[in-house]
């Protein structure tokens, strides 16, 4: 069963930038569109942003508009998450997924089968 591998994560100040990445190895993660979502502890995933194949369109949660980038890389099977302008509130651990569909019409949200991986942590505190 798939389960992606995420990295990039770690402790950084409000108002600081972390890159994620999260790898599919030997999927053909080109077919598919791609989501990024994050947990915090006693809830559950919540869709931050997706990337579609084969044209990127890309849709954000409000609450990262402006402040986080995603894009991918099909030749690498990898995403990537930008994480600018972090604060507190996004404290979570962020993990990856395939998404049904990435666009203006759907919520970000993992496809029924999904295999969580241990994602990677994230921390803003000063």
């Amino acid at each position: 069963q798939l389960q992606f591998v995420e990295s990039g994560g770690g402790l950084v100040q409000p108002g600081g930038s972390l890159r994620l990445s999260c790898e599919a190895p030997g999927f053909t993660f080109e077919f598919y569109d791609i989501g990024w979502f994050r947990q915090v502890p006693g809830k559950e995933h919540e869709g931050v942003s997706c990337i579609s194949s084969p044209d990127s369109n890309r849709k954000y949660a409000e609450f990262v508009k402006g402040r986080f980038t995603i894009w991918r890389d099909n030749g690498k099977s990898t995403a990537y998450l930008q994480m600018d302008n972090l604060t507190p509130d996004d404290t979570a651990v962020y993990s990856c997924a395939i998404v049904d569909h990435c666009g203006t019409d759907y919520n970000i949200e993992p496809i029924d089968s999904t295999s969580w991986g241990q994602g990677t942590q994230v921390t803003v505190s000063s």
